[in-house]
């Protein structure tokens, strides 16, 4: 199965996952050498199909592991990239629930948790002006999972502070 959208103009295909932990918080990853905060994610390789790419890139990204009916779909949207100028993003979007610790690896350089009252105001702002979140980030939160753990939890930063730069846990 062809997963790319090529035919379709300047187009990116990503899978991404809404990474939840047990208070709600949702996390979201900068990647190095940008500015905007993300969900977790990336581009399908050839032959991947969505949910395999979700499960490759959460492990790469964070050195989470996923099964894949861990992953509940949550949809497909067509956004505006985040870093690539001139680009549509589509994404294919999951959910998933962890217990466990995120990690920054490969590109990511920090990672982020969203507390439940942030991710009501990401999802209140507009799509072209969300810095420093990306447009895909702020369709979900208003779109995708308007019910979503993140919108019933409290609290929300890790006990050891929000941003976690790469390297330190």
């Amino acid at each position: 199965m062809d997963n790319s959208d090529r035919g379709h103009g300047r187009v990116i295909s990503v899978s991404a996952v809404v990474l939840t932990r047990a208070d709600g918080a949702v996390v979201t990853v900068r990647k190095a050498g940008t500015d905007r905060f993300m969900l977790p994610g990336g581009k399908w390789e050839a032959g991947e199909t969505p949910l395999q790419c979700a499960v490759r890139e959460i492990g790469e990204e964070l050195g989470v592991t996923i099964a894949p009916e861990g992953l509940t779909p949550v949809g497909r949207f067509t956004t505006a990239t985040a870093n690539e100028p001139g680009f549509r993003l589509v994404s294919e979007v999951f959910a998933a629930q962890t217990g466990g610790r995120v990690e920054a690896l490969a590109e990511i350089a920090e990672t982020r948790w969203v507390s439940a009252a942030e991710w009501r105001a990401v999802a209140a702002l507009p799509e072209d002006d969300c810095a420093p979140w990306a447009p895909l980030l702020v369709r979900v939160a208003r779109e995708g999972l308007p019910r979503h753990r993140a919108g019933r939890g409290g609290g929300g930063e890790p006990p050891d502070g929000q941003v976690r730069p790469r390297g330190s846990r």
